[in-house]
Order: structure tokens, then C-alpha cells, then sequence
């Protein structure tokens, strides 16, 4: 079985940044992450870490363009 995965990064270099950015979602949720693997995550707790992320990726956008 092959590894396809679309959640690849297109900037090698912004990896670090995204590792950051989600460690600062998961605190701001609630949901205690570590480095590393996260499998023992809920499906909630990882949505929850995701649309956190999302809602700030969209505020900043928004405030960009004001």
C-alpha cells in the first residue's frame, strides 16, 4: 500500500512554521500535542486543532486585505 498524502507542504522551508502554527492552535483548543506522532488523538480533538487553524488563516487573510 502506497503513501498518498495531498497534506504535503510546497514550501520545504515553512515546515517549522506550520509545526509552530499548529502547536499554537492545539493550546488555543485545548488539545495537548507533542512533537512527534499524535495518533492517539480524537477525531474531534484533531478537527478541532484543524478548524482553529483554518479560522486563523482566515482572519488573517481578511485583515490583509483591509
Amino acid at each position: 500500500m502506497s503513501k498518498n498524502s495531498s497534506n504535503k507542504i510546497v514550501v520545504p522551508e515553512a515546515k517549522e512554521a506550520m509545526n509552530k502554527f499548529k502547536m499554537e492552535a492545539a493550546n488555543e483548543v485545548g488539545v495537548n500535542l507533542k512533537q512527534g506522532y499524535n495518533g492517539y488523538l480524537t477525531s474531534r480533538q484533531a478537527g478541532s486543532v484543524g478548524g482553529q487553524m483554518v479560522k486563523k488563516m482566515i482572519e488573517a487573510y481578511e485583515n490583509s486585505i483591509k
